[in-house]
């Protein structure tokens, strides 16, 4: 039977000096050849994690507009080698973001910061004894992993859901908020009707 877990999608930047160090082409070239089996899973080409994940280099610290693109065109080359553990997709109520995990530890966190960008990471390597507190304020990569993701204009931020299915499958749905809505849905009447009542 398959095990469901709620995670809690928190706000606000606890950390702001969280993912300030970059990571680099020729620096993660460096760290994954010398990587253990462990950070080859956390970041092999089809991960969510891998800056690799899009067919080129893309710091997965640095924001990325993923429902821009479709998935399949955008992932057909790992989908084509059966590599990909990633899918979005978008209803006429929301977005949905499904991955595999890494599978190196259950502290995956998701975070909304100043309701633009939706951000999933997680720590798979205790960090030792550091000048930095937290292991996301330097070398980031060498302890955890993390994806940033703009939200779309019509996201509903404060309705973010997400959800780890058996410990390795994660679900994020993120809630459309239709009264931003578009004219081909008819939520062009709606506005204006609000423009009026409103004024």
């Amino acid at each position: 039977m398959a095990s469901r877990k709620q995670l809690e999608v928190h706000s606000g930047d606890q950390t702001p000096q969280k993912w300030c160090i970059s990571l680099g082409e020729e620096v993660f070239k460096r760290f994954i050849s010398q990587g253990s089996p462990t950070v080859h899973k956390v970041f092999n080409e089809g991960s969510l994690f891998s800056p690799l994940l899009f067919g080129k280099f893309f710091d997965p610290s640095d924001a990325f507009p993923l429902w821009e693109f479709e998935s399949d065109i955008l992932l057909s080359n790992l989908r084509s080698s059966g590599q990909s553990t990633v899918d979005w997709s978008q209803t006429d109520q929301d977005y949905v973001l499904k991955a595999e995990l890494p599978g190196v530890g259950n502290n995956v966190q998701v975070c909304v910061e100043k309701g633009k960008v939706v951000e999933i990471s997680g720590q798979w390597k205790q960090q030792r004894e550091s000048k930095t507190k937290d292991w996301r304020s330097g070398h980031w990569w060498e302890y955890g992993y993390v994806r940033r993701l703009e939200l779309p204009e019509d996201a509903d931020w404060r309705r973010i859901e997400a959800s780890v299915s058996n410990d390795i499958l994660i679900e994020v749905r993120i809630p459309k908020n239709l009264t931003v809505g578009d004219a081909s849905q008819g939520n062009d009447a709606a506005r204006k009707d609000s423009e009026v009542g409103g004024s």
